[in-house]
């Protein structure tokens, strides 16, 4: 007998979005009401994965092509915490550009639920139909300001790119199928010896496919132009959900399957990283929109993600977790501080719409300094220890290159960083934003930054929680 209380977050989100979808059609005017139960669903569906999966060492259903283990729940967990604060601070963002609808809140929950079963997934077909499940939800989502030339530009450039690094990946699990006769993780892995070389092609194609997911280079063209085209809440959602449930496939990928061809996969995933690390340090630098920057920001903290993931060891899958987490920590800051930049119903989105921040918003400014200090690595905040533990992983297997290379990207990032902190505090000064913000968004901006503050004193607690993540 199948125990379906191990898939009940899944089939609970499922049924969820049926229902939302059928109300919000019979019943006019209901995008509120939607929106609220949508963070509802978000929460007890959290409630749901901690109480009956996190507990759990391993299972597998329905032919080994599922599987529950502590990493898969973690990951699940983190995910609809990162959605529903998305959510929570997107109101007033929607509303000012008349796009509160009933869908928005839908196709988050769907692109969850896409990202729940890639996080589950033992098998190829699995992992790629939660992949287009994501995928579907979020090329609707980035056109979702139709009004706006930019936005359909960036969801028809997104869903271009997309639809030919999906038939890359797909291309890729057919040859795997192909050589080994199966698409479940665990027979690919009893079947290598026979034609292992042959795999590698396979193997290459996927990672082509996953590194186009979460951006990485030379994968990463499609990024500038869609965050800056898509409605800012929207970005937000690219630039921490789906890098969770990517990240999670990375590791399942790589780690289960192929364990034994680590000196074919390795080379690609540091050349991924070390180019990703450069080039998102030295493209932002000439930038002048914020969310513009936040892309090729993000390109260089995905190197970082990926350098903890090429070091194929324990340690670096849990420092590439703590990373993620704490990545997500601070970008939902530093979007809380773009999302306040409005005045007279327009929102600013430019770096030079901060030009002397500091005079008329003080406390904005000083979390808008912890964030960016974060972000550069400046001790000690919570970016600097998630760098920290990304290189000490990194020097234990003796990968000296890439941690050199990685502290190199940092002293470079670390200029627009700082940049950006003396236009805010030493440019003359622009006219007042307005100030009447929601709650949800205050205090979003206010979590963020004191935990990104506070990490330091109770850094414990987060490796602890993580250290419990064991792959190989």
């Amino acid at each position: 007998m199948i125990n379906l209380e191990l898939i009940f977050p899944e089939i609970f989100l499922s049924l969820s979005i049926m229902f939302l979808l059928i109300l919000g059609v019979f019943k006019k005017n209901s995008s509120t009401l939607i929106q609220n139960i949508s963070l509802i669903v978000l929460l007890i569906t959290a409630v749901i994965t901690f109480n009956e999966t996190l507990a759990i060492n391993q299972t597998t259903l329905f032919n080994d092509s599922i599987i529950i283990d502590y990493f898969s729940s973690f990951m699940k967990i983190v995910t609809l915490i990162a959605a529903f604060l998305v959510l929570l601070i997107s109101t007033n963002y929607l509303k000012t550009f008349k796009i509160f609808k009933i869908e928005y809140p839908i196709l988050i929950l769907s692109s969850v639920l896409g990202m729940m079963v890639m996080i589950s997934s033992n098998d190829l077909i699995v992992f790629y139909m939660g992949l287009e499940l994501q995928s579907l939800a979020l090329y609707v989502l980035a056109t979702f300001n139709r009004d706006q030339l930019k936005s359909s530009e960036a969801g028809l450039k997104y869903f271009v790119l997309s639809a030919l690094s999906s038939g890359l990946l797909l291309y890729g699990c057919s040859l795997i199928y192909g050589f080994t006769g199966s698409t479940n993780f665990n027979v690919i892995a009893n079947q290598l010896n026979s034609s292992e070389y042959m795999i590698t092609f396979g193997i290459v194609f996927i990672l082509v496919g996953l590194a186009f997911k979460i951006s990485a280079v030379p994968f990463h063209m499609w990024a500038p132009d869609v965050y800056e085209g898509s409605p800012t809440s929207v970005t937000l959602f690219f630039t921490m959900v789906p890098k969770i449930a990517a990240l999670t496939v990375f590791i399942r990928f790589l780690y289960v399957p192929f364990l034994n061809l680590i000196d074919q996969w390795q080379i690609i995933l540091i050349f991924l990283s070390i180019a990703s690390m450069l080039f998102g340090a030295i493209a932002a630098i000439g930038q002048t929109n914020i969310k513009r920057l936040i892309a090729y920001s993000s390109i260089g903290h995905i190197g970082y993600t990926l350098a903890g993931l090429a070091t194929v060891s324990n340690d670096g899958i849990q420092s590439s977790v703590i990373y993620i987490t704490i990545y997500i920590i601070m970008n939902l800051g530093l979007f809380s501080c773009l999302l306040m930049m409005k005045r007279n119903n327009k929102y600013y989105e430019n770096i030079e719409d901060l030009s002397g921040l500091s005079k008329n918003h003080p406390l904005l400014s000083f979390s808008l300094l912890i964030i960016l200090f974060s972000l550069a690595g400046i001790p000690p905040l919570a970016g600097f220890f998630a760098k920290f533990y990304i290189f000490k992983s990194v020097l234990e297997q003796s990968m000296y290159f890439l941690a050199i290379v990685g502290l190199l990207s940092t002293v470079i990032a670390a200029f627009y960083y700082l940049r950006i902190i003396k236009i805010i505090y030493f440019d003359k000064e622009k006219e007042k934003y307005d100030t009447d913000h929601s709650l949800w968004l205050k205090l979003s901006l206010t979590a963020s930054t004191l935990l990104i503050l506070m990490y330091f004193i109770f850094p414990n607690q987060l490796i602890e929680v993580i250290s419990r993540i064991n792959i190989i």
